[in-house]
Order: C-alpha cells, then sequence, then structure tokens
C-alpha cells in the first residue's frame, strides 16, 4: 500500500509507515505488549521552508541561454550548467568594482545559487535528496584591479551552508573575469551529490 509515494508495510492490523516509530504500552494489566504506530511528522520539503524561513523563493528554472541542457545526471551526480543571476527573466548586470559594489555581488551569487537550486530540483524531484554540494566555481565579471572574488561567491557559499548544513560544505574555485556572457555580474557552475 503507498500513501503520498511511499511505501506502507503491513505489519499485523496496523500499516507502518517506514518512518514511523513504535510506543509500546501496556493494555488493561495484560502483559501482552501492543505496539502503537505513531506517524512522526516527517517534511519532504525541508530545504525549501529552510528558504522560506530565510525570505527567499525558489524561482523557476532559467531557460538556457544557448545551445546547451540546463543539467546532466551521472549516477548520483548531477552537473548544473554554469547560472547567472536572472531574476523573473530579467538578467542584473555590471561589473564588480565600478557599476555595483561588492555586497551587490555577493547577493546576486546567491540568486545564481537559487537558480542552481532550482535546476537541480527539476532534474531530481525535490532538494531533500540533494546528499551533498560536491563543488562550486564562480566567476565574478569585475575590474582589473578587484581582488575580493572569493568575497562574492561567498553568496552562494553561505546560502549552501545555511541550508544544507555540513553536506552544503563544499570545494570552491572562485575567479575574476574581465566579462561574463551578457554582462553578467556573476555566474555560477554547481555539482551536486544525489541520493539514488
Amino acid at each position: 500500500k503507498t500513501t503520498n509515494n511511499v511505501k506502507l508495510i503491513k505489519s499485523t492490523k496496523f500499516w507502518l509507515h517506514p518512518y514511523s516509530s513504535l510506543l509500546e504500552y501496556n493494555v488493561s494489566g495484560v502483559n501482552r505488549m501492543l505496539k502503537l504506530i505513531i506517524i512522526q511528522n516527517h517534511t519532504f520539503h525541508m530545504i525549501e521552508e529552510k528558504l522560506e524561513s530565510l525570505g527567499l523563493i525558489l524561482p523557476g528554472v532559467p531557460k538556457p541561454a544557448g545551445s546547451y541542457i540546463p543539467s546532466l545526471r551521472i549516477n548520483d551526480l548531477v552537473f548544473i550548467s554554469g547560472q547567472v543571476p536572472f531574476i523573473d527573466g530579467n538578467l542584473l548586470t555590471g561589473k564588480v568594482g565600478s557599476d555595483i559594489t561588492l555586497e551587490e555581488g555577493f547577493e546576486r551569487a546567491k540568486i545564481c545559487a537559487l537558480n542552481a537550486l532550482a535546476v537541480v530540483k527539476a532534474e531530481i524531484g525535490s532538494l531533500d535528496d540533494v546528499k551533498r554540494i560536491v563543488k562550486v566555481s564562480g566567476y565574478v565579471n569585475c575590474i582589473d584591479s578587484f581582488v575580493d572574488h572569493p568575497k562574492v561567491i561567498n553568496g552562494a557559499s553561505d546560502l549552501f551552508g545555511e541550508l544544507f548544513g555540513d553536506s552544503g560544505q563544499h570545494t570552491r574555485i572562485a575567479i575574476g573575469s574581465n566579462s561574463l556572457p551578457m554582462n553578467s555580474s556573476v555566474e555560477l557552475d554547481v555539482i551536486f551529490q544525489v541520493k539514488q
């Protein structure tokens, strides 16, 4: 028997939820022990609830801006194509250090991370099936003298850490560039390990 796509296991007169806990109690002084099934309140959209608690909403999946696919899954790894800071179809542009500040770049890296999360959710069905953030590669459109690329990409890394805890800790590279596609301020690609 299934409910909400979760398989239930029949035991005596009860249907057992795989995440259930058992409470044993003595009935009417009889030494026979009965098992009472208590279905715990498991949330299957925990990561998205965390996003909401941070005042963030998972966006729709951005359309590819070229001849490529948004994601590719190989076994338990999902590779996400480069994500730029699109909000409702509008691209946030400008060069860090001249057009926008480091703090604005930080926020735009966070938007790139949200777009990457939207893509991986479309690939695997639920963000709760993300097992680990493996690697983040971040690119910052900046002036030649700008040297704080890691602080910009922290916008993405910090968000992953807040959402996934230890599983959000990842390897990373942060690179400065004199231009990015369509004058995007930041670009990000991510490798996720997912449950099989």
